[in-house]
């Protein structure tokens, strides 16, 4: 946890505010009782009204001061641990921005929603006690020891007696608390996943009946959630009611003590009610204390969690010295590449070497789980090849800049993804700069204009979260014209027509055709009838190229695209 306090830094004029104000503040306070004890040995013994209106006088002013004091100490520690929790929020998700894929999917969806909020927000916490409780909890108890034993050194043998039980009750809870609390951020983890699932798989679970299930499972991990809260909570009841009973024995035995001692004339009145209101000072600031060595745990096990993520560096390393483009625009070129997902047996793509050129389309068909969209998403290094490389204009794309290389592509993903907004903001999402006019031109080229238009507000119209509110077809369309609208020298359909019929198909090839001019189209897709035009169809099997020509050829002479071209024709999608 100490290593995220380096985002401190920024507020190092607020935490001198601080720390400046909450030591006067002590001050103050720890002044009081002797001001009492003045009162009460001096004022009320001797009959002195004007020494007990003076030193009341002081007493208001001192305490004004001390509250004014704590107004600033509580302004500026919320200042400071809100400002804290925002900076590291946003270096946590600046941070997942820049990963690759590959450590991405270390972690999964859920874990990053909540180490992003959750564990910050305990993170948050803490720094916000560290400076409301656990500085100002040692200083007073300090302050409160020292001027307790300059009252009475020999009363304050009772210390002896409650501080080590109050110690050692803090120790075993600290021991204790901290695998617990490590183990309830995994089960956060672990609802907000069922959650997740639940909420975005809606449809299919109610599809097939299977919304019993799906609560018997949140039910099961809400119930080891509880679980750990409950064995949590009860170190927590039992911490409280000790540690007030050790105070009023405290409480007790200084009375007690204390009066006998006043009896025998060795200690004055005042200076027993000083001693019983330092003592007072004493305990709250081990009640404090225990409070905050309680979050303390949770917040270690968050920082934890956090610095994992902090630490693991992306594989994709930017090049020192970036290279442009010194062949042909839109020119790409696999050469012997291999790649393999972290833990899997075998490679997802081997050996694959081919060309795409300019005003070409390359089409990629194959089986499902052949290696086609893996192939495709090491175009934009979204992961990075094992072996081989991969050539953008001439250039290795490990020694181009990532920026300069997506600038040079434009991707429509397997599953289209909308953003909350307008059509015309999601269309734009590319290049913020595109004109009316050439996003009116991409909608007309991706079949996208006649629905849009149909639409209350046009391309002005709202599109929910994920797009939730248009159809399959509606969300691929729209995610191509978006790659349209940028006008990119090569692009990337992932399976993009799998929702669209048969006629609207075509038309979005035809128009294609005719749009991507002498960019480079390299179409991904299990219809034959959606590559039977290409330049050239690169056929894959299980990660390796099973051949590479036109549709004629292919037909001919491979015997794995028969076997796909003939199972489509028998599902009554003739090529």
């Amino acid at each position: 946890m100490i290593a995220l306090f380096k985002h401190l830094k920024p507020y190092t004029r607020f935490i001198l505010i601080i720390l400046v104000s909450m030591l006067a503040g002590i001050l103050l306070e720890l002044y009081l009782p002797t001001l009492m004890a003045s009162i009460v040995d001096i004022g009320i013994v001797d009959n002195d009204m004007g020494h007990i209106l003076q030193t009341g006088g002081w007493m208001v002013v001192c305490s004004l001061l001390a509250g004014a004091l704590t107004v600033i100490v509580t302004y500026f520690t919320s200042r400071v641990s809100v400002g804290f929790g925002r900076d590291l929020r946003r270096k946590l998700f600046i941070h997942v921005e820049g990963l690759s894929l590959q450590e991405f999917d270390r972690f999964g969806t859920a874990s990053l929603i909540t180490r992003t909020t959750n564990d910050i927000k305990q993170i948050q916490d803490v720094v916000n006690m560290m400076f409301g409780m656990m500085i100002r909890a040692p200083i007073m108890l300090i302050g409160g020891i020292i001027l307790a034993v300059s009252r009475d050194a020999m009363l304050s043998l009772i210390f002896l007696a409650s501080l080590p039980v109050l110690a050692c009750l803090i120790f075993l809870i600290m021991r204790t608390a901290i695998p617990l609390f490590r183990s309830l951020q995994n089960k956060t983890d672990r609802l907000n996943l069922l959650l997740r699932e639940s909420l975005t798989g809606l449809r299919v679970i109610r599809a097939f009946n299977r919304t019993d299930y799906e609560k018997k499972r949140f039910d099961q991990a809400n119930e080891d959630y509880r679980d750990i809260g409950i064995k949590v909570n009860r170190m927590i009841a039992v911490l409280f009611p000790v540690m007030m009973i050790v105070m009023n024995f405290t409480n007790v035995a200084i009375v007690w003590f204390g009066g006998i001692r006043v009896n025998e004339g060795v200690m004055q009145v005042g200076n027993m009610i000083a001693f019983l209101q330092y003592a007072m000072m004493i305990l709250m600031s081990l009640i404090m204390l225990s409070v905050a060595f309680i979050m303390i745990p949770r917040a270690q096990a968050s920082a934890t969690r956090i610095n994992e993520v902090i630490q693991l560096h992306s594989q994709i390393k930017e090049p020192a010295q970036p290279e442009s483009g010194k062949a042909v625009q839109g020119l790409l070129e696999f050469k012997d590449v291999t790649f393999r997902y972290a833990g899997a047996e075998r490679a997802a793509v081997e050996s694959v070497s081919f060309v795409a050129r300019p005003g070409e389309t390359t089409a990629i068909i194959g089986s499902t789980g052949s290696g086609k969209t893996t192939l495709l998403q090491l175009i934009p290094r979204f992961y990075d090849v094992e072996r081989g490389s991969i050539e953008v204009d001439g250039v290795n794309i490990r020694d181009m800049s990532q920026k300069e290389l997506r600038a040079k592509l434009g991707y429509v993903p397997q599953k289209a993804a909308l953003f909350r907004g307008t059509i015309a903001d999601n269309i734009r999402f590319g290049n913020g700069d595109i004109p009316q006019e050439q996003l009116e031109a991409a909608l007309a080229t991706a079949q996208a204009a006649q629905f849009v238009s149909a639409k209350e507000g046009g391309i002005n119209a709202e599109v929910s979260q994920a797009g939730g509110n248009l159809s399959g077809g509606q969300k691929q369309r729209l995610s191509i014209a978006r790659a349209l609208a940028r006008k990119p020298e090569i692009y990337l359909f992932d399976d993009s027509f799998s929702a669209l019929d048969y006629k609207t198909d075509a038309k979005l090839r035809a128009a294609l055709r005719q749009e991507t001019g002498q960019a480079t189209v390299i179409i991904v897709a299990q219809r034959v009838s959606t590559v039977i035009d290409a330049d050239q169809i690169i056929v894959l099997d299980e990660g390796k190229v099973a051949g590479i020509g036109k549709h004629d050829e292919l037909l001919k002479g491979n015997r794995i695209y028969q076997e796909i071209v003939a199972s489509q024709q028998t599902e009554g999608a003739s090529a």
